[in-house]
């Protein structure tokens, strides 16, 4: 009975010792979340490194000058950010932006992972 309850204290104290960190680093978990937090990738709309993209190119039409006109659609650099306002960023996305309800863990590995991209 005694190995019995040894055993099963010594495998409990195993598994609640086990993390993310122990299976990817805290960079393929930021890569990992930036590709792809909630189906859709930062990276789609902000770029590979942050550094804001081009989204898309369209005609309106400007009632006060009464003609079409060019628009451009883009995503703006993240990578240079305070972590307070990538956070409101994230937290109060407006626009465009996709609500993705993150972890403040989750906030700051992105955080982390744009930031050493431009180490």
């Amino acid at each position: 009975m005694k190995i019995v309850l040894i055993f099963l204290f010594f495998v409990s104290n195993l598994i609640s010792n086990l993390n993310a960190e122990d299976f990817i680093s805290k960079a393929e978990y930021g890569k990992m979340l930036y590709q792809n937090p909630r189906g859709v990738g930062c990276d789609k709309c902000h770029g590979k490194k942050g550094e804001g993209m081009l989204i898309a190119k369209y005609k309106n039409f400007d009632k006060k000058a009464g003609k079409v006109v060019n628009v451009e659609l883009k995503a703006p650099k993240i990578n240079d950010l305070e972590l307070d306002e990538f956070r409101g960023a994230i937290r109060d996305s407006k626009g465009m932006m996709p609500t993705y309800f993150l972890t403040d863990g989750e906030i700051i590995s992105l955080y982390e992972y744009l930031t050493n991209l431009k180490k």
